[in-house]
């Protein structure tokens, strides 16, 4: 891989810092919230059923008060701040993206795109073991995580068409700025359907990916299918019927929940804490494995850039936009984590994926690994890149 530049045209260095009146305003509306009664579901034990209205009031109060009394945003901002921060423009918009070299000669370009409720706050913690693995033999990598369109602290698009074709013609360019003329991709949500954009469309760039996202094309049966691939057809098509409301209201109007993403941090909260309770491989609570403060790290994010809105509107522009021609001829390597939200059975995949080099389904985790599961996710990632690398060769 070449060896980026020190000195990159068109990059510029930038830094997080919230001022402290934000803040304030912060804790001033949390101390002034309205709050609904009690769900009429209060009184079931620990479990899923504790969730079947939404967020159950107990468990907001507790995380508001949290909120509100104990934790702190600077020592994200400064975790932010080691690891490197930059913006440069790209299609007349502001990207903002971490950007972590290895010191290592033999690393690979990698960018890591996240998707929705996330944000950049999902890789912060593995950027560094990914870059600089503390074991010699692992792959090492230049470590790419960029802020989508109107998430965070890239720009919000004034005008649509920053769909997920776009984007990943944002991120080739992106990676080119930056001296990488070839690299490797992962994602999941968004960015896996991103990643999967970037396999397809740019081959002469992108020399292979690993994704948690694999959507087959459309009209495929389950014939052949075995009994679990069926569940996971099954179980796909349940929450796209019976869970999914969320997206059918950000792709349909996501300005009108945009003003309650804005202006209610406690709203904004509980439509963020629903779905990592849901997507998460937990039994009751996604605090049995993902910390409350990564969690109100990515909650604070979005406040701070007052991006409910401007990150809703992905949905408006890509949803359901997965061209069903597409075909990846990479090399592709492909988790399917058991609690994520969707799971395409391998033999449907690879009518879109064409050089699937490794399949993993693993015993535990959800839609947000890096967060539940961190260490098995890096491993996982290691390998699967490794099997595309060798792959590309």
């Amino acid at each position: 891989m070449p060896r980026p530049t020190s000195d990159i045209d068109d990059v510029e260095a930038c830094a997080t810092r919230a001022t402290d009146a934000e803040l304030d305003d912060l804790r001033a509306r949390l101390t002034a919230a309205r709050l609904p009664e009690a769900e009429t579901v209060a009184g079931a034990g620990p479990g899923p059923r504790r969730w079947e209205q939404g967020v159950p009031l107990a468990d907001l109060v507790e995380v508001v008060n949290y909120w509100l009394t104990q934790y702190s945003w600077r020592p994200f901002e400064e975790q932010l701040n080691r690891i490197g921060q930059f913006r440069t423009t790209i299609d007349g918009l502001g990207i903002h993206f971490l950007h972590r070299r290895s010191a290592r000669a033999d690393a690979t370009p990698l960018v890591l795109t996240h998707g929705w409720p996330g944000s950049i706050a999902e890789f912060v913690d593995v950027v560094d073991e990914l870059a600089n693995p503390q074991d010699a033999s692992s792959p090492a990598f230049h470590v790419v995580v960029p802020s989508l369109p109107g998430f965070g602290y890239s720009d919000k698009p004034t005008t649509t068409g920053w769909g997920t074709e776009r984007i990943a013609a944002a991120w080739v360019e992106l990676m080119g700025r930056l001296g990488y003329s070839k690299f490797v991709a992962h994602g999941g949500d968004w960015g896996g359907n991103i990643t999967t954009v970037l396999g397809g469309r740019f081959p002469s760039h992108v020399l292979g990916i690993h994704t948690l996202f694999a959507e087959a094309p459309p009209g495929l049966t389950t014939d052949g299918l075995t009994a679990a691939e069926r569940k996971w057809t099954e179980d796909t098509r349940d929450f796209w019927r019976h869970r999914a409301a969320y997206a059918k209201q950000q792709a349909t109007r996501p300005q009108t929940i945009g003003y309650s993403l804005v202006d209610s941090p406690v709203g904004l909260l509980a439509w963020i804490l629903d779905k990592f309770a849901e997507w998460s491989d937990t039994g009751d609570s996604p605090f049995e494995t993902i910390s409350v403060d990564r969690v109100l790290d990515d909650v604070t994010l979005y406040w701070l850039t007052r991006t409910g809105a401007s990150a809703a509107r992905i949905y408006y522009e890509s949803h359901n936009s997965l061209d069903p021609e597409l075909r990846v001829d990479v090399p592709s390597a492909i988790t399917m984590y058991p609690r994520d939200i969707e799971k395409c059975p391998r033999p449907w995949a690879q009518e879109r994926y064409r050089r699937i080099v490794r399949w993993r389904s693993p015993e535990h985790g959800g839609h947000f690994p890096s967060l539940e599961v961190p260490g098995f996710f890096v491993k996982d990632l290691r390998e699967g890149l490794a099997a595309v690398l060798a792959a590309s060769r």
